[in-house]
């Protein structure tokens, strides 16, 4: 019974492998979700990405705080700044561009119209 209660990794070993793992994860949920065109899909993979992501959150955490994680050196205000006003405005332009082609293409035309072709190398289910 002793053998059970032994790890074969040390518990740091051990903690890095599963942060790494939900690492990936949340990778791989991110790409599927924004990949599907089905709604019902794309809900079950942002929900999937967002509890994993809670997870490898409060995993880091725990091993920051058992000074298993050195977290990265601050970055700099301005930098962080520059970048999230340089990303609000991809958001506004983004935005817009939706608002425009959808009133140029009308509301009733079909959600498979606006997707590229299959002959152009995309699979229906991306989008």
């Amino acid at each position: 019974m002793a053998l059970y209660n032994q790890s074969l990794l040390p518990q740091e070993d051990m903690a890095y492998t599963i942060l790494a793992d939900l690492k990936r994860v949340t990778r791989e949920y991110a790409t599927a979700a924004t990949e599907s065109s089905c709604p019902n899909i794309r809900n079950l993979f942002t929900h999937l990405l967002n509890s994993t992501l809670k997870m490898q959150g409060q995993l880091y955490e725990t091993m920051k705080q058992a000074n298993m994680y050195s977290a990265a050196s601050p970055a700099l205000r301005q930098e962080i700044d520059k970048q999230l006003r340089q990303n609000q405005q991809t958001q506004q332009k983004t935005a817009q561009f939706l608002h425009q082609t959808s009133h140029s293409a009308g509301y009733a035309q079909p959600a498979a119209q606006h997707h590229a072709p299959q002959q152009q190398g995309h699979n229906s289910y991306y989008m």
